[in-house]
């Protein structure tokens, strides 16, 4: 048993030289091109950005009479993006985003 224990020391401490080819190769590995980690981090601070502003536009068009926060959504998703753009829209427009009613349709209207 002790034999056995001192064989396989000796072969764990006795280990072939290490090839100074292969320890490159893994280093290389390691350092492999790709994209750099302030471009990571661009990115995520754009999508970041865009999120933010796609909540404070959001909150925006709850300004307007009669909008909550579930038709601010709906319009922003339709493409209404200021409160500009929902004022000055066409009525037909409008009853086509879901959420949106006749009701709220003519409070907007009334803002023209």
């Amino acid at each position: 048993m002790i034999s056995k224990f001192l064989s396989k020391l000796k072969s764990i401490l006795i280990k072939s030289p290490v090839n100074p080819e292969t320890s490159s190769k893994k280093e290389k590995k390691l350092t492999k091109p790709g994209k750099s980690s302030k471009t990571k981090t661009k990115a995520k601070a754009k999508a970041k950005a865009k999120t933010v502003n796609s909540k404070k536009n959001i909150e925006t068009l709850t300004s307007l009479p009669g909008v909550g926060a579930k038709s601010a959504k709906a319009l922003y998703e339709a493409g209404f993006k200021t409160t500009k753009d929902v004022i000055t829209a066409d009525e037909k427009e409008l009853l086509a985003v879901s959420g949106v009613g006749v009701n709220l349709v003519k409070k907007l209207k009334k803002l023209k």
